[in-house]
């Protein structure tokens, strides 16, 4: 019996309308040319690569951000009181 509200759950939402998907879907058109593949090389140089004065700081301030939150990480996973627990293994019954 439960296969059958299955059955009968996936019939109505296969039938379910989704405008946002319809809508991002039509905008364009379906007959249309396809982008042209450009090379790595040329989508790299066609960007402009100057930094402004703000953001050298903004990428230092981020680097030691990553830091940080990585020296959070090195901590030890088990603390040292599991840890003394652990290895004193489990009693058999």
């Amino acid at each position: 019996m439960w296969r059958v509200w299955i059955i009968l759950g996936l019939l109505l939402t296969a039938c379910a309308d989704f405008p946002e998907v319809d809508a991002a879907l039509g905008g364009g058109d379906p007959n249309g040319e396809y982008l042209a593949l450009l090379p790595f090389e040329q989508l790299v140089s066609d960007q402009d690569a100057a930094l402004s004065d703000t953001d050298g700081d903004l990428l230092l301030a981020r680097a030691a951000d990553l830091r940080n939150r990585a020296d959070g990480l090195r901590s030890p996973v088990i603390d040292p009181d599991t840890r003394d627990r652990m290895n004193d293994g489990v009693d058999q019954p």
